[in-house]
C-alpha cells in the first residue's frame, strides 16, 4: 500500500523520482526501493514525504490511491458535452425571454395605437383659455405626434427582433 501510494501521489503531482528524491534530500535509489517495496521510510520521512507531496500521512499509509490518468479523453469529453448542454440551455432560455419581452412591448405599443385611435384627440377641442388644460393639451398633443412617428418604427424593429429569435428547426 505505501509503496503503491507514494508512486501514484508522486506521478499525480508530476515528480520524477530524482525530483522527489532532490526535495527530500535522499538519493533517487532510495525513492525506488520505497515503491518497489524493498524498504520503508521511518517516521520522519514519512511526515516529510507527506509535506513536500502535500499529501496527509494517514492517506500514505491508508488504502491504494488509484493513478490518476491526466489524459483521459472519455472523462473530459463527458465534461465538455455537460458544460455544452448547459450552455445550450442557458443560451435558449435567453432567447425565449427576450422574444417574450419583444412580443410584450410590441402588445404594448398596439395596445397604445388603440387607446390612442380611440381617445380620438378630445383634447383638441378643450378650452386653452385655461392655463391648466393647456399645458396638459399640448403635453398629450406633443406624445400623440412623437408616438405616432416613432411608434411604427420601433414596432418594425420589435417585429424583425421577434423574428430573429424565434427557434431555429
Amino acid at each position: 500500500m505505501l509503496k503503491d501510494n507514494i508512486k501514484s501521489i508522486r506521478k499525480s503531482k508530476g515528480l520524477s523520482q530524482e525530483e522527489l528524491a532532490i526535495k527530500l534530500h535522499v538519493v533517487r535509489q532510495t525513492i525506488s526501493k520505497w515503491e518497489q517495496g524493498l524498504s520503508v521510510p521511518d517516521s520522519e520521512m514519512l511526515i516529510s514525504i507527506s509535506e513536500v507531496l502535500e499529501t496527509p500521512v494517514s492517506d500514505l499509509l491508508g488504502e491504494n490511491i488509484i493513478e490518476s490518468k491526466v489524459d483521459d479523453l472519455k472523462v473530459i469529453s463527458e465534461k465538455l458535452e455537460i458544460i455544452n448542454l448547459q450552455l445550450s440551455q442557458r443560451k435558449n432560455t435567453r432567447r425565449k425571454i427576450v422574444r417574450w419581452i419583444l412580443i410584450s412591448l410590441c402588445m404594448i405599443i398596439i395596445l397604445a395605437f388603440i387607446f390612442l385611435f380611440l381617445l380620438n384627440s378630445s383634447y383638441l377641442n378643450w378650452d386653452y383659455n385655461d392655463p391648466e388644460k393647456a399645458v396638459l393639451g399640448v403635453t398629450l398633443h406633443s406624445f400623440e405626434w412623437l408616438f405616432m412617428r416613432i411608434a411604427p418604427i420601433i414596432l418594425i424593429g420589435l417585429l424583425i427582433g421577434i423574428i430573429l429569435t424565434r427557434k431555429k428547426s
